[in-house]
């Protein structure tokens, strides 16, 4: 249901203004109002609703606030995600040694991270070259230092000219050469020649002007041999490990030292400056300011109280009627029983109702799982989710969206268990063979489509209707007459049709039909009067909604013919451990499309068909001042 809201007025002394946001921040249940022309009577003083801006004394101490939480931002951004211990000290007492310590903290933070950086350069750079090193050691490892051969390292930027170069070496060394290469992360190749070392100066001069680039390599061991380049690579990458590590170590040791104030005084600054960006909504005189707002009515007593006892009467909470031009300006809280709650995950996907209309909650709770478990409507599948609902609802029982999908997944599948037992399905007709269910104890859907189909069509049916009736409430609530007797005279209309169709198949007194027509010929005028010239194209329009709940019988026998399939496979093989395997995994995707599908055309059917007749979005949601 929408929480009754109640229209607030805070009143009190300008030096305690900072001290009454902080409180509302800490109760965590008052909205402020931005429009408070609402709040605002004819006739009252123009000075009354004057922002309470920012004086210049407190305009600099934001300044300075966003300021310092800058440094600690950037502090924070050069410290790894180390646990934080909790700090209990008082920031406003620490703020002068926080202004001494962060700038020197900051330097020596940033100067340890642009070393790090420098280093995971480099190490990225050795690595690279290490890919073409290591992949030529074993040929090294076999040479002798006086078997004259030469390596020539070449970087070829396009792949394709590959096949030019080896025919270019074939020429200059009449094919006594060999080369290895390896593909970079750029996607150029890295090739590296074997060859005589007498050989070796022509054919670097060659490529040179040929524009094949020579590998180069860094100027600390470019003179040195390809042997001698493996090892001392080999020694930098271990020496700049050991350097990264250090830094890292000195980057925990001083974010387990200091992290914990620095993370104290961010929040509290975050505090300081929210309570900040809230002056531009507030008004005051010379000497008072006014605080103008929401808080639920069953809130009202906790904020009187507390702002009295914080404030000894100094300041005033004053509760103001709710007029009639407010409503499209009062927030909209959604306030549900625990078993509807989980529920309000689906009433949020789509704009909140606004305050003086109803919220759909309690209804998509009831007929969700319904709708739900006449699809699937497996006692197997059921158990199933069942325990996967279990299984999920206490992995992620601290997050709170997945919480609710759980619960939602729990209550439906316990619908799917209770149809399964109507429909006789046990994993399909594996029930029937295997737990002696050997009829359904109400229908057998596969076989009863035309009673599956009346039975989706009179759900349809009572879903509508239900829905024109609670827009025919709101209707009176808001006290728009026409509407209201539009929603009425639709009622009516689709009863009279209703009886008229059952009258013709003798289920109703064939007498009935005459009076019946009458009636509907009477209400034809009222529908014009009441809903216009496209009344009619409304009325079929709601007669279609009514036809679109087929799609229950028509999915749920989609689902038991898909389980028949995956176990008439199981006895189609011939070998009895593949036949269990390939109708587990039948089962498994019926199961997920079991899921899936109920769940999208259920919620249509709430959206689009039931929605449409009595809800009014464009509520705005209540968000009040809250700690972070």
């Amino acid at each position: 249901m929408i929480a009754r809201m109640a229209k607030i007025e805070i009143i009190g002394p300008n030096e305690l203004l900072m001290a009454v946001l902080a409180l509302l921040r800490e109760l965590g249940v008052f909205q402020i109002e931005q429009d408070i022309t609402c709040f605002i009577g004819e006739g009252e003083e123009e000075e009354k609703v004057r922002s309470a801006l920012l004086d210049e004394k407190a305009l600099a101490e934001r300044i300075f606030y966003e300021d310092l939480r800058g440094r600690i931002d950037e502090l924070f951004s050069c410290l790894p995600k180390a646990e934080i211990r909790a700090s209990y000290l008082d920031p406003s007492n620490l703020l002068d040694s926080i202004i001494a310590t962060v700038q020197r903290h900051g330097v020596t933070c940033r100067e340890w991270c642009r070393k790090k950086e420098s280093l995971q350069k480099e190490l990225v750079d050795l690595s690279g070259y290490a890919v073409i090193l290591g992949a030529v050691e074993p040929i090294l490892c076999t040479l002798s230092p006086k078997s004259g051969i030469d390596f020539i390292g070449v970087t070829i930027r396009d792949p394709a000219a590959l096949e030019e170069v080896m025919r270019l070496l074939t020429s200059l060394t009449e094919g006594k050469f060999e080369i290895l290469t390896v593909k970079a992360a750029d996607g150029t190749l890295i090739g590296l020649i074997t060859l005589e070392k007498e050989l070796a100066e022509k054919v670097r001069k060659t490529l040179d002007e040929q524009r094949v680039p020579e590998l180069t390599f860094p100027a600390a061991f470019a003179p040195l041999p390809f042997p001698e380049k493996i090892r001392y690579l080999r020694t930098r990458m271990n020496e700049v490990t050991a350097e990264l590590d250090a830094i890292d170590g000195e980057l925990t040791r001083f974010a387990q030292r200091w992290g914990a104030i620095y993370a104290r005084v961010r929040s509290w600054l975050d505090e300081r400056l929210a309570l900040y960006k809230n002056m531009a909504y507030l008004h005051q005189t010379g000497m008072c300011f006014f605080i103008h707002g929401w808080t639920p009515e069953a809130e009202v007593t906790r904020l009187d109280e507390a702002v009295t006892v914080k404030f000894r009467g100094e300041v005033v909470v004053e509760k103001k009627q709710v007029l009639e031009q407010d409503l499209d300006l009062v927030p909209v809280a959604l306030r549900n029983p625990p078993y509807f709650r989980p529920f309000e995950l689906f009433a949020r996907l789509l704009p909140l109702p606004r305050y003086a209309s109803l919220d759909p909650t309690p209804f998509i709770a009831i007929c969700f799982p319904l709708f739900f478990g006449m699809i699937l409507g497996d006692a197997g599948y059921g158990v199933i989710l069942l325990g996967l609902a279990l299984v999920l609802g206490r992995v992620f029982r601290k997050r709170d969206t997945v919480r609710d999908m759980a619960k939602i997944l729990l209550i439906s599948s316990c619908y799917t268990i209770l149809f399964g037992i109507f429909y006789g399905e046990f994993f399909g007709d594996a029930g029937a063979r295997l737990l002696g269910l050997e009829e359904a104890l109400i229908v057998e859907r596969r076989e009863a489509i035309v009673p599956m189909l009346f039975f989706a069509l009179s759900v349809g049916l009572a879903h509508i209707l239900l829905g024109l009736v609670l827009g025919f409430v709101t209707a009176l609530k808001r006290k728009t007459g026409r509407e209201a007797l539009y929603k009425l005279a639709t009622i009516v209309v689709i009863l009279c049709l209703l009886a008229l169709f059952l009258s013709y198949q003798e289920i109703f007194p064939r007498l009935l039909a005459k009076p019946l027509t009458l009636a509907l010929l009477f209400l034809i005028p009222v529908l014009f009067y009441a809903g216009g010239v496209l009344a009619p194209l409304e009325l079929l329009k709601t007669i279609g909604n009514i036809v679109s709940y087929a799609r229950i019988m028509a999915i749920g026998l989609a689902s038991v013919l898909l389980a028949r399939v995956a176990n008439r496979f199981a006895g189609m093989t011939g070998n009895l451990a593949v036949g269990m395997l390939l109708a587990v995994l039948f089962h498994a995707i019926n199961i997920a499309l079991g899921v899936f599908s109920p769940t999208i055309h259920a919620l249509r059917l709430h959206y689009v068909e039931f929605y449409s007749k009595f809800m009014t979005p464009g509520g705005r949601k209540f968000e009040p001042m809250h700690k972070d």
